[in-house]
């Protein structure tokens, strides 16, 4: 019995990343270009020491490989908007200073005319450095992701001038993972690396954005799953307890 009762135990407490992972996808249903994870998956581990030579305990295995599939197309027609479309990913600076990547599309520009997203990320150019928008003109951003600009105060019909590329890559062949601050990052690849664009070619949608890729149902229904495995473990932890103090009391010498 007491094998019954460590498997669940250890199962309850390695299910805390699975756990841990639907409630921050339950949380970011309404980000912007926020992209789920993997499944956690368990794998079983003989379980060393004295009284355990027989036991194996059941670990979470989990790498946060991003789940790339699009979310809902949100129109806006705001040109600073852009929905990358495929695999395509965003080359941001993470806070640290690295090359990260993101999905996130609802751009925007910071005082210091630095092209940025919605949560202060800056857009990083071909140059692998951040995109500044001279002040006081229009920006609009082409499908291949390219950076125009237009004086309004200037009269007449004006050609756009381009300013700078966004750093756009296809991660179709590329595995990425997501980094403590919530960026992608190549997997197998050391921290603010940048990849090689796979075959498909990047492009992106102006003027709209592009929804988290989390279904709400979906969630809902693996959150009342992993509630009923909680209870069902607990289960067998108590009846285990019960045919122990069952079997000892059948040991027991009348006196």
């Amino acid at each position: 019995m007491e094998r019954l009762a460590f498997n669940s135990s250890a199962a309850i407490t390695e299910m805390r990343l699975a756990r841990q992972v639907l409630a921050n996808e339950m949380s970011n249903m309404t980000t912007t270009g926020f992209k789920r994870s993997f499944e956690v998956s368990m794998k079983a581990f003989k379980a060393g020491g004295e009284g355990f030579d027989s036991s194996y305990q059941p670990q979470a295995a989990h790498m946060d490989f991003i789940q790339l599939k699009s979310g809902p197309l949100i129109a806006t027609g705001r040109d600073l908007d852009i929905h990358m479309n495929d695999y395509t990913v965003l080359g941001v600076q993470a806070p640290n200073g690295e090359t990260a990547f993101t999905r996130r599309g609802d751009l925007q520009l910071s005082i210091t005319g630095v092209l940025q997203t919605g949560n202060g990320h800056p857009v990083m150019g071909d140059g692998n450095t951040p995109i500044t928008i001279p002040p006081n003109l229009k920006v609009s951003i082409a499908d291949d992701g390219g950076v125009y600009v237009t004086n309004p105060a200037q009269p007449g019909v004006q050609n756009a001038e381009l300013i700078g590329n966004l750093m756009l890559r296809d991660a179709s062949e590329t595995p990425l993972t997501r980094r403590e601050d919530g960026l992608f990052k190549a997997h197998n690849k050391p921290s603010g690396s940048d990849f090689a664009s796979g075959p498909v070619k990047v492009s992106v949608m102006s003027q709209a954005l592009e929804g988290s890729n989390v279904n709400p149902q979906e969630a809902m229904v693996k959150l009342i799953e992993q509630s009923r495995m909680f209870e069902q473990q607990v289960r067998i932890i108590k009846s285990s307890t019960d045919n122990d103090q069952a079997g000892a009391s059948m040991m027991k010498l009348n006196g």
